[in-house]
């Protein structure tokens, strides 16, 4: 077997950073759930979608909030595996929480907005409403 050896020293460098920040559940199946989760944005005449993916993730651990002009959706991965062979038992846990916040419009309904999810997707339904006129026209004298 031929093992390529890399002598660059910034290349080492390099990896050792890498190894030193990043957690080791972020290694692995989890680099898809890393730092946050995927989300597609859509909109149309009368709504804007927003599709985010958490693969692994029960219902009861995804939560949506609304805080002023601020949308979050935020969700949390447990895992636990467990193996045993014949000679070895290993179990390995691992855990992320994660949050995706977007800026709401004036245009948003807050009061009627519809969430639901299925097979790992979130999907919420922003319906669109004509914004308050925040003018006043002052007459002059």
């Amino acid at each position: 077997m031929l093992v390529k050896i890399n002598h660059s020293p910034l290349a080492q460098l390099d990896r050792m950073f890498d190894e030193a920040i990043r957690p080791n559940f972020f290694r692995g199946d989890l680099a898809t759930f890393a730092a946050s989760f995927r989300v597609d944005v859509s909109e149309d005449e009368k709504t804007i979608t927003i599709e985010a993916e958490l693969p692994g993730v029960k219902k009861e651990d995804a939560k949506i909030q609304i805080e002023k002009n601020h949308l979050a959706i935020s969700a949390e991965r447990k895992r636990e595996t467990e193996e045993t062979k014949k000679n070895y038992h290993r179990t390995e846990r691992s855990f992320g929480q994660f949050t995706r916040t977007f800026v709401l419009g004036e245009n948003i309904d807050r009061e009627n907005i519809d969430a639901t999810f299925e097979n790992g997707v979130l999907r919420l339904v922003l319906p669109k409403i004509e914004p308050q006129k925040n003018t006043k026209d002052i007459v002059i004298k």
